[in-house]
């Protein structure tokens, strides 16, 4: 049960959409032996581009998704392909997992959307499902960046039996305290394995932080970055969680009348 996990932490490049996928590509194929590689959030034009959401908003057969797909089938991999933005009637916040065959295994859609600074809750519309999803490397849970600060959304992942967290995101300065703090609590406190993909560099301006991670049950950062372009990389062993789980049973103390409804 222990698996070889890698995040890609990198930049926008500024005004070519093209020109960053097949970074991306480059850097998927960089992590060939990896069997768990996560994206960023709204990598391939930049969280902070809303000028340019809706008309570069792609249906599930748009260049991002197919050329990733084809991607993870090559490097042979599980893909959590960062999100993007989709139009399926509405506009989305939209991120996918993909298997080694390049089928896609589940599709989240950001459930809460971040209006501070930002245009993404005038522009787009909130997911309304929790998305976890089994498979041979255990069970995946998907969330987006501002998601970090909802904990509810977590509990409900850790009823559905979650194991691994995967969070894409855009996160920007100057809130890398939160940032930092939320990764290790949310993988402490749901005692889960908790990998997040954050994006680095400038778009329109902004700065985001970086400082991408892989957090272990016990809170413990296993592989960290700071806030230049880098791929980071652990093993992870889901034995250490049955392990973290029945040495401090915190999830199992839990009381049903506070969990509220189903």
């Amino acid at each position: 049960s222990v698996m070889k996990v890698a995040s890609i932490q990198m930049s926008v490049v500024e005004g070519d959409k093209t020109g960053t996928i097949d970074k991306a590509i480059e850097n998927i194929h960089r992590c060939e032996g990896n069997d768990l590689v996560i994206l960023p959030e709204i990598w391939n034009i930049g969280f902070m581009s809303f000028d340019r959401y809706l008309s570069e908003a792609e249906d599930s057969s748009g260049q991002t998704l197919r050329r990733l797909r084809a991607a993870a089938k090559e490097a042979g991999l599980y893909l959590h392909k960062g999100s993007l933005e989709e139009k399926n009637g509405k506009y989305y916040n939209s991120s996918y997992l993909i298997s080694p065959d390049g089928d896609v295994l589940a599709n989240y859609l950001k459930i809460h959307l971040f209006g501070y600074n930002s245009k993404e809750t005038q522009l787009l519309s909130p997911g309304d499902s929790i998305v976890t999803v089994g498979t041979p490397l255990g069970k995946i849970g998907l969330a987006t960046c501002y998601d970090l600060r909802f904990p509810e959304l977590f509990r409900r992942m850790v009823e559905q039996e979650v194991q691994i967290i995967l969070v894409c995101s855009a996160w920007p300065y100057p809130r890398l305290e939160h940032w930092l703090m939320l990764n290790r609590v949310r993988a402490l406190e749901n005692q889960c394995f908790l990998i997040s993909a954050n994006s680095v560099g400038l778009n329109q301006g902004i700065q985001f932080v970086g400082h991408s991670m892989i957090t272990d049950p016990w809170g413990t950062i296993l592989a960290g970055a700071g806030d230049k372009e880098v791929i980071i990389k652990s093993e992870i062993d889901l034995g250490d969680l049955e392990a973290a789980r029945q040495q401090f049973p915190a999830l199992a103390d839990r009381k049903d009348w506070l969990k509220g409804d189903k």
